[in-house]
């Protein structure tokens, strides 16, 4: 097969998420721990730091790798889902697994899989570990795709784990409030490996301190540890966003700068650092001017696309891939500060979400372009925009993104702004 035929073959013989939904969902460990079994368990053969959580785990992920390049380690990175490209997913000092890599692995265990049956995302994991197995990659930052304790990347015995936050997503899976949705999330928590929980919550809290007795981990809330305060956005030939870091003691990092913009990023960074710490204290060599440069330089590093990314100036033009209730809100909240004198928005959604609380966020003085992103998942752009008319909000529908795209900019002004978002895949196809 060629390397077309090789991502076609994975993309329509084994189920999906992204592109199917729950059908593509395998409510276990067996296929994993199957094909980990088959490729002689490569996860045995790296270091590894686990990243879970509803929101910010793509960031802190991202994050973590770029200061461990920075500080000279050969680091590996798996995230999902990917935007333009598979290879995107698997990465190297920032650089895509190889197509022949790829190839060569599909070709090599496709008989054997197609008797053990696995998801997308299970044969993508297990490709995955094969290659920072056999690249002998220093450390590897593994993010979790969907949940935890079942996630197919939880077969991995990192030297710590994160969970970023909880909120819901994803309900017809996880649960259908925080507690349960936590429980989940939870499950990445291992036996006397220290665990990091990006936010506090009443809730999810009580929830990872029991686990993490349970399992006498040691548990750090980095909301304890570190704080940022006072972001401003610098411009220059590229823009930046700056901050100061403080712990317990007082501040620790004067202008902190990073290349994502989102202002968000206050809830990742400190969640990034209580992590370094514990590497640290594991003979991570990761001295402060390594954080400084990875954290400044992480898009460079590491190729992240879509987060709070400015894709023009005059009209300003940003895409986020928030496409949850609690991750809409940061990047509205953003919205509402940056001056402007139209707002036009490109949105599409999913299907198999419940967009009303989405909707009902969005601001009625916007000018909506309603679009249907080129997966089988994405909701037709006539019915999101009967949905939407249910919240006041005015607009058009369109067949596709780049067509609702082009109409938005068209429509726009120079001192208007643009927003593209409501799922990854919409902001996939701008990028």
């Amino acid at each position: 097969m060629t390397y077309g035929e090789t991502l076609q073959y994975m993309y329509e013989r084994l189920p999906m998420f992204q592109r199917i939904g729950s059908a593509a969902y395998k409510a276990n460990l067996d296929n994993t721990i199957a094909i980990c079994k088959l490729l002689k368990n490569p996860e045995k053969k790296f270091k590894s730091v686990h990243i879970a959580g509803t929101n910010g785990k793509g960031s802190t992920s991202h994050y973590l790798a770029s200061i461990l390049q920075s500080a000279g380690y050969k680091v590996g990175l798996y995230t999902s889902p990917h935007l333009k490209d598979f290879r995107e997913r698997i990465r190297i000092n920032g650089k895509k697994i190889p197509k022949k890599n790829v190839l060569e692995f599909v070709a090599r265990y496709k008989d054997k899989f197609e008797k053990i049956e696995p998801s997308f995302f299970e044969m993508t994991v297990g490709l995955a570990f094969d290659y920072f197995a056999n690249e002998k990659v220093d450390i590897a930052i593994i993010e979790t795709g969907l949940g935890g304790r079942l996630d197919s990347t939880n077969v991995i015995k990192p030297l710590v784990s994160v969970i970023t936050n909880i909120s819901l997503d994803h309900q017809n899976l996880l649960g259908n409030t925080i507690a349960e949705i936590a429980i989940e999330k939870a499950g990445i928590i291992k036996a006397k490996t220290p665990i990091v929980i990006g936010e506090k919550d009443e809730t999810t809290s009580a929830i990872f301190i029991k686990k993490a007795k349970q399992l006498s981990a040691p548990i750090h809330f980095s909301e304890d540890s570190y704080s940022a305060k006072n972001l401003i956005h610098l411009e220059g030939k590229k823009m930046l966003l700056q901050m100061d870091i403080y712990n317990k003691k007082g501040l620790v990092f004067k202008n902190l700068k990073t290349e994502l913009l989102g202002l968000y990023q206050q809830k990742n960074i400190p969640a990034v650092l209580q992590t370094i710490d514990i590497l640290r204290l594991k003979k991570i060599t990761l001295l402060d001017k390594h954080i400084r440069s990875g954290i400044a330089t992480v898009i460079s590093k590491t190729g992240l696309l879509g987060r709070w990314q400015v894709l023009n100036k005059k009209p300003l033009v940003v895409c986020d891939t928030a496409h949850n209730e609690a991750g809409i809100r940061l990047v509205l909240a953003q919205l509402s500060n940056v001056p402007h004198k139209k707002l036009h928005i490109v949105f599409g959604m999913v299907n198999d979400k419940d967009g009303s609380k989405i909707l009902s966020l969005l601001p009625k003085n916007a000018f909506y372009y309603f679009c249907k992103a080129a997966i089988p998942r994405a909701l037709n752009q006539d019915e999101l925009k009967q949905q939407a008319q249910k919240y006041n909000l005015r607009g058009n529908s369109y067949k596709s993104v780049a067509e609702a795209y082009k109409k938005a900019l068209g429509n726009a002004s120079q001192n208007d702004v643009v927003f593209v978002g409501g799922s990854t895949f919409t902001v996939a196809e701008v990028v």
